[in-house]
């Protein structure tokens, strides 16, 4: 039987979905694996949720307690608005929230995927002492996404204008709103999933798909949620980070995580990514630098004001600096793969994940 096969067929009997109060929010947990192993928490990325994480919960739940919640705004945790002034900060207070509200003991592993990525690293800065390894799947640059130039996270504009809310796309967000699972527009949910998520022209089988596109639609649309307000701008392209909502959380600015390089105690860090990302990379077909730069946003004032963000320099940049003072990390590319490696290559990332912590 094919990895794919044996998850379906274990799927609706293994993970074990509840709600759960804390003092900040009532939290949707997909978990399994038994309460007395050690405990392992995936953290999903921007405009998806939990339930992208069911093969990966399934292929190492065995050896692990694996919690997979909801992130406030997405899925079916309460949707409690996000204060994009305070970075990942509001993500990662919940986890350490739904952490204190739940009986685990000893120390956490983190997996976190793309923005899920940031939250688990902003997690780490706070509560290092909680953390005894950290997993980040095609992570969030250390210093948001969009609107820097440099290893050091630099502004191309002092307003910090081409990031946050008024970066998204606004036929996407408007079909977003709409939930439109057609596929009718390259704008649409499912048709955006499958050529960014994904490198192409893989697709998850059919019914796993239906899955996944509800759980895209699942996010919140609006004031406090997805995309978050924006400032205009005199600077090219016009829109400057807003204070609320999902993508000025991501903002530069908002958004530093720079403090990971210096936490102590250290724990080890394993990076994957895929070969072919086109949201996470040093030329983002997300990033206003690459696309004025490919001649799709008129009026690009150049490599020298604004070139592609250099995402993938920037975060080995700073796991370097997070070796050079003590820390390991070790990056693995995953061939073949786009933004999505647990799911496009699942054999690759449940291998690579499985001798990470079992070093550990």
């Amino acid at each position: 039987m094919t990895f794919m096969s044996v998850c379906k067929e274990r799927l609706a009997t293994e993970i074990k979905a509840q709600k759960r109060r804390t003092q900040r929010v009532e939290t949707y947990l997909r978990c399994a694996g038994s309460e007395g192993k050690d405990a392992l928490l995936l953290v999903h990325g921007n405009a998806s949720s939990s339930v992208f994480f069911d093969e990966l919960i399934l292929a190492i739940a065995g050896d692990y307690r694996v919690i997979a919640p909801d992130l406030r705004g997405y899925g079916e945790t309460e949707p409690k608005p996000i204060d994009g002034r305070r970075g990942m900060r509001d993500f990662s207070d919940d986890i350490a929230a739904l952490v204190d509200s739940m009986d685990i003991s000893g120390k956490l592993h983190l997996v976190g995927w793309s923005m899920g990525a940031g939250v688990v690293m902003q997690y780490a800065i706070d509560h290092p002492e909680r953390v005894v390894s950290v997993t980040l799947e095609s992570p969030l640059p250390p210093f948001g996404f969009g609107g820097t130039k440099d290893l050091q996270g630099t502004y191309c504009w002092p307003d910090r204008a081409g990031s946050g809310g008024g970066a998204a796309n606004p036929e996407y967000v408007r079909r977003l709103a709409e939930r439109d699972r057609s596929e009718e527009s390259p704008f649409s949910p499912r048709s955006v999933m499958n050529s960014f998520y994904f490198k192409p022209p893989f697709r998850v089988r059919p019914e796993r798909e239906e899955e996944l596109v509800s759980a895209v639609l699942a996010m919140r649309v609006g004031e406090g949620f997805y995309p978050g307000g924006l400032t205009p701008s005199p600077n090219w392209p016009g829109v400057a980070p807003g204070e609320d909502g999902i993508n000025n959380c991501m903002a530069p600015g908002y958004c530093d995580l720079s403090g990971f390089a210096g936490i102590s105690p250290q724990p080890p860090v394993l990076w994957v990514r895929g070969s072919d990302d086109q949201i996470v990379s040093d030329f983002s077909m997300l990033d206003f630098g690459a696309l004025g730069q490919m001649g799709a946003v008129p009026g690009w004032p150049g490599a020298g004001v604004f070139p592609p963000q250099p995402m993938v320099s920037q975060t080995r940049h700073l796991l370097e600096r997070y070796a050079a003072v003590g820390g390991r990390y070790r990056e693995v590319v995953v061939a073949e793969s786009g933004h999505s490696p647990h799911l496009e290559q699942p054999e690759v990332f449940t291998r690579e994940i499985r001798e990470f912590l079992a070093q550990v």
